[in-house]
This record gives C-alpha cells, sequence and structure tokens, in this order.
C-alpha cells in the first residue's frame, strides 16, 4: 500500500505541473478563450462520461454534474451532442442504469447511451450458445441472457449442486453428509462481470472449474489440457464511493485469482478478452454507439473527436490515451494505403471502421485522483521504483497516464470542450 500511495503521489506532482500550465484555471472558472460560429452547431465531437468520481460518489450526485447537463440538452430534452456514458460497473441492465442516471442528473437518458463493462460481450457470438459460468452481483443471470447467452450457470447454482466444494464458511458447510446433485452441464467458458459478494467462494469454484476443465464431478487435473476461455470485465483496481479513499475493485478480485491460480499451478492463467476501461474494446465500443447517436439524429458530419472525462488516472485517462494511440496508427495506415494489409482485431470488423481519428483525455478532481495529495521530492525516481497497479496485462507507460486536461469537475470538463470545439448550443 506504502508503494501504491508514493506511485499515486508521484503521478499527483506531475499532473499538478499540468493543472498549472495548461488548465488556466482560477477556482472553477476556464481560462481558454475562442471565437464561436454563429451558425446553427452540428457536432464533430462525442462526449464519453465516466460515471463514479464523476457524475456521483456512490449514490451521492456531484453537485457540478447536473450543471454540465444542463449545458449538453435542449429545451426539448434532446442531447446537442452524442453523449455515451461509459462505466466500469456490471452489476445491472443498461436500463436501470439509465434510469438512475436520468434521476441524478435530471435529463432523459437511454439505454442506449450507457456502456457498462459488460457491453462489449455482445460481439463474442462463439460463446453465446456455450454453457457459461457468471460471477459478479446482481442480476447476474438476467445481464448474461440479455447479452445474448442463452446457456448461463451462476457460481450460486454450482454450490447448490456440488455443496461440498464451499468449504471456507464453516457456518455454510454442509449439516449432515451430502452427495453432488450433478445435474448442470459442463462449463464450457468463464465469464467475470465484476466483484462478487463472497470472494472465498467465487475464487475456490472458478479456480476448480478451471482446473477439471468444467466438469465439476472430477478432481484437478494436470494442465495439458488447453485452459477454459476466461472474459473478464472490469479491471480497476479500487474505485470512490462515499469513503475518504478508494474502494476495492473487480481488479482487486482479478489479481487474487490470477495469483491463486500460478501458485496451485505454476502458470499464469489466461484471458480470451479483457474489456471495461482501459481496454482499446471497449473505447471502440463507445465510438460505435457515438457513431449511432448521430445517424439517429441525422448529423451528417463525422464525429472525428471524442472527449474522454475520467476521475481515474490508471482506468480513465490511459484508457482514452492508449485508444488515441490506436487511433493516429489507424489514420497512418490509411494515409500510408496499409490499412488492408492490417490485420484487423475480431472488433474491428465487427463494429466497421471508427470515423473517430482522436481521442482526448480530461481527468477531474472529484474522485480517485487527488490534486492535494502531499507530494515525494523525487517524483520521477519514484514511478521508475513502483510497481505499476494496473491489470497484469497491461504495461506501465508514463505517456497513457499523461491527461490533456486537468479540471475541478465536469462542469469545467464541459466548459472546456464546448471553448475548444467553439461549440455554442442553439
Amino acid at each position: 500500500m506504502r508503494g501504491l500511495l508514493q506511485f499515486y503521489r508521484a503521478l499527483n506532482a506531475l499532473c499538478n505541473r499540468q493543472f498549472k500550465r495548461r488548465a488556466g484555471f482560477a477556482g472553477s472558472q476556464c481560462g481558454f478563450s475562442g471565437t464561436v460560429s454563429d451558425s446553427k452547431p452540428q457536432p464533430r465531437f462525442g462526449l464519453l462520461f465516466d460515471i463514479d468520481g464523476v457524475l456521483v460518489r456512490g449514490k451521492m450526485p456531484i453537485p457540478a454534474a447536473k450543471k454540465a447537463f444542463q449545458k449538453l440538452v435542449n429545451s426539448q430534452g434532446q442531447f446537442v451532442v452524442p453523449v455515451v456514458f461509459v462505466t466500469n460497473a456490471g452489476n445491472c441492465m443498461r436500463q436501470m442504469k439509465a434510469d438512475q442516471l436520468s434521476h441524478i442528473l435530471g435529463v432523459p437518458i437511454t439505454m442506449d447511451q450507457v456502456m457498462m463493462s459488460h457491453s462489449p460481450l455482445r460481439m463474442f457470438k462463439k460463446y453465446h450458445d456455450k454453457c457459461v459460468l457468471v460471477s459478479g452481483q446482481g442480476p447476474v443471470l438476467d445481464i448474461a441472457k440479455n447479452l445474448g447467452f442463452q446457456n448461463v450457470v451462476s457460481v450460486d447454482m454450482l454450490r447448490e449442486s456440488f455443496p461440498l466444494l464451499d468449504m471456507v464458511d464453516h457456518n455454510r458447510r454442509p449439516k449432515v453428509p451430502s452427495s453432488p446433485i450433478a445435474n448442470l452441464p459442463t462449463v464450457e467458458a468463464v465469464i467475470l462481470f465484476g466483484e462478487p459478494i463472497r470472494w472465498e467462494t467465487n475464487l475456490q469454484l472458478i479456480i476448480d472449474i478451471l482446473l477439471t476443465n468444467g466438469n465439476l464431478s472430477g478432481a484437478h487435473q494436470s494442465q495439458k489440457l488447453p485452459q477454459l476461455p476466461l472474459l473478464a470485465c472490469n479491471m480497476d483496481l479500487m474505485w470512490m464511493a462515499e469513503a475518504q479513499s478508494p474502494r476495492f475493485g473487480h481488479g482487486t478480485f482479478l489479481v487474487c485469482l490470477e495469483n491463486i491460480y500460478k501458485k496451485i499451478t505454476g502458470k499464469e492463467v489466461k484471458y480470451k478478452a479483457l474489456m471495461g476501461k482501459p481496454s482499446e474494446l471497449t473505447y471502440h465500443f463507445a465510438e460505435y454507439l457515438i457513431r449511432g447517436q448521430a445517424v439517429e439524429r441525422n448529423w451528417t458530419q463525422p464525429i472525428t473527436t471524442l472527449y474522454a472525462i475520467g476521475d481515474n488516472l490508471m482506468t480513465d485517462i490511459y484508457g482514452a490515451n492508449l485508444y488515441n494511440r490506436y487511433l493516429e496508427e489507424r489514420t497512418r495506415r490509411k494515409t500510408s494505403k496499409a490499412v488492408n494489409d492490417h490485420v484487423e482485431n475480431a472488433w474491428e470488423s465487427e463494429l466497421a471502421p471508427p470515423s473517430a481519428t482522436s481521442c482526448k483525455s480530461i481527468l477531474v478532481c472529484t474522485g480517485v485522483y487527488n490534486p492535494h495529495t502531499e507530494v515525494p521530492n523525487d517524483t520521477n525516481q519514484c514511478i521508475k521504483e513502483t510497481v505499476f497497479h494496473g491489470h497484469r496485462d497491461f504495461h506501465f507507460d508514463p505517456a497513457l497516464v499523461e491527461p490533456g486536461h486537468i479540471v475541478q469537475d465536469v462542469a469545467d470538463a464541459v466548459e472546456l470542450i464546448f471553448e475548444q470545439e467553439k461549440f455554442v448550443p442553439q
């Protein structure tokens, strides 16, 4: 934990320099200037909003959120720019999250504007007809079926069918000898939606599934067989609720799973896909939703710029900058006429090429990031010596955690974007 604090302090120091150099804010007032057009505006940009730490803290709305969205909706209740809410939460369906946001922000939000960490699973059709084990909390079976999965098993269903496998909590152990109720099909893939409630139960049974190749009636096998497909949503190590300090997220659960698996087998657990911020897949899916809104509103100008507003350097800023790097590389290939020679990811071909050519990151100070944290003397050395606290399969790159702009809150972010784009809604 000491290393983590040092790491964030070092990043805070770097970002504080930007706060003074780039943002140009006095209090919460934006210092940017620019000319505006008198013609009826048609946006060429879209907005990607994180939720926790940007719009809410736990269940409490952040005061600047309503102010920001008053600028984004016209008198008919329509958004004047395409907006997608990109959250790493995965414990509910999009409609419920849309209803919550509508209540908090005081503007109508549709489920098509909401992207949960598990939303890209709709594209993984090769698994939709397989028997999948899902882990998380909330209505996990309903979420999975809504995403297209037809044969779904939950951890609770496994525990009921194999009562002798969950033994950590003595009070939950069977009171009398019992035999497995083997009425479940063999599991063919595992999907991790988010942090579960009983970590010890989920860790035990997920490991059991992986080491028995999906058949809990048998014993753990030597790892000669290929590992079952494992797909994980939400890699946040921590997230910001009402407490003064960040709380454990699903990324912490994944750290536990990865290390237990490696300790038992001597091998790294492998993922077929990681989604949720900061993965490129998540931002590409969000860009696809942005394009859909523009088409629905008959906006003919292509959406060429995305602005991603978040509070977490390791997810929101890293992810936006990583996707911007992907867009820049794609533009470079297109310019050099090398796009056709490039082997596209499955999700690229599934969603069609993006119209966006850049994704700009904006960091707010109302969540995980704290600009007032005490800073060590030698920030560069601290960063070099500290372990990266993003997910295992993502590598630390200082350029990816450097925000394009730092503002006080989401209202300042919207004001900044409008001035950058010289956009005046009618």
